[in-house]
Formats: structure tokens, C-alpha cells, sequence
């Protein structure tokens, strides 16, 4: 039974991390301008917050749940201008700046633990965590601790095997790339972010003018 849950669990970490959303972006985009490395730590802060939101949910923390909720607002804020200041800065910044070397510890904590804000700054994913976690079983007697502790640590290492499988590919096409279509994708992403930026932060005006 706890393979099975293992197993359950994995699947619900991959579809969980599969959505590309800025995460997603911002994990390309650090493959290929600064290495695997440091599009897998930034993978891996998106799957150990993902395991938090797990842990909430599996292990009933409604104390946490209810703390997240009550300040989600504040937290959405917090996400939007982090992308907002990634996403102006990749305009006045030149692709190739510290590609050549490699990323010192420090940029590397930071990769880890930006990644890791930004995904713990949307606790709606804890709803999408129970909904998930009722439709394969976890419910009446599964629901224990040992199950809930073995289906989490699914969660980990199925959204841990999708981060690092979208590193490696990027990771592939990454030497490819000349200065120009560098540019493009610094740009690009850069713009992505801004508008993933703007949309959250109108969808909270929405919110509060609706």
C-alpha cells in the first residue's frame, strides 16, 4: 500500500510542477544563460515549496493554511514584484554577463531560494493538493501518517524529476544559442515575467473592485 502511495505520489508532484508558468520561465531562462545547475536549484526551490504546500495538506495543518490564506494578498504582491523586477531587469541586461564562469554558492542559494518564494507566494496550490489528494484514495483510514508522509515524499521526488528533466533539456539546446538568440530569449522571458507580473497584479484590483 505505501508504494502505492509512493507512486500516487509521484505522479501528483509531476502534474503539480507540470504547468509552465513563471517558475517555468524563469528555469529556462537560468539553463540557458547560466548552466543546469542553476536551472536545477531553481527547480528544486519550486519542488521543496510545492512539498510544503504537500505537507499542509497531507498532514491537515490548518493553522499554516489558514496563516497563508489570510495573508495571500499580501504574498501575490510580494510574487508580482518579484517578477516585475526580474522581468524589467533582463531588458538592460546583457545575456552573456556571467555565462562564461560559473555560478558562485551565493547565486546558487539565491536561484534556490527566489524560485522557492515565488512558488510559496500562491497557497492556492494547497487546494489543488486536497482536491488531488482526495481523488486518489487519501481519505477515511488511508489518511494516516505514515501514508501521508510517503504520498509527500512522492510529491518531492515526481516534482524534483520534472524540474530536473526541464533543466537537462534545456540544458541541451543551451550551447546552440549565438549572442543574438540570446538576447532574444533574455527579452523574451523577461517580457513573460513583467506580464505574469501585471496580470497578478490585476487580478487582485479585480478581486477587490468585483
Amino acid at each position: 500500500m505505501l508504494i502505492g502511495f509512493l507512486l500516487k505520489g509521484i505522479l501528483v508532484g509531476i502534474i503539480i510542477a507540470i504547468p509552465v508558468g513563471p517558475v517555468g520561465v524563469l528555469c529556462i531562462r537560468r539553463t540557458i544563460l547560466h548552466g543546469r545547475l542553476a536551472g536545477f536549484l531553481s527547480g528544486l526551490g519550486a519542488a521543496s515549496a510545492d512539498t510544503v504546500f504537500g505537507i499542509i495538506a497531507g498532514f491537515g495543518l490548518t493553522v499554516v493554511s489558514d496563516w497563508l490564506f489570510d495573508y495571500q494578498n499580501w504574498l501575490r504582491i510580494i510574487g508580482a514584484a518579484f517578477l516585475l523586477f526580474i522581468g524589467i531587469s533582463a531588458f538592460f541586461h546583457d545575456p552573456l554577463v556571467g555565462t562564461q564562469s560559473q555560478r558562485d554558492p551565493e547565486s546558487l542559494l539565491a536561484d534556490y531560494a527566489s524560485t522557492f518564494a515565488l512558488t510559496i507566494t500562491n497557497p492556492v496550490t494547497i487546494l489543488a493538493f486536497l482536491a488531488i489528494f482526495a481523488g486518489i484514495g487519501f481519505t477515511g483510514g488511508q489518511a494516516t501518517l505514515g501514508t501521508a508522509a510517503v504520498l509527500v515524499l512522492g510529491v518531492w521526488l515526481g516534482s524534483l524529476l520534472w524540474w530536473a528533466g526541464l533543466s537537462a533539456g534545456a540544458g541541451l539546446l543551451r550551447l546552440s544559442f549565438k549572442h543574438d538568440h540570446l538576447v532574444w530569449i533574455n527579452r523574451g522571458s523577461g517580457g513573460i515575467l513583467v506580464l505574469s507580473g501585471v496580470g497578478l497584479i490585476g487580478s487582485l484590483v479585480l478581486q477587490h473592485w468585483i
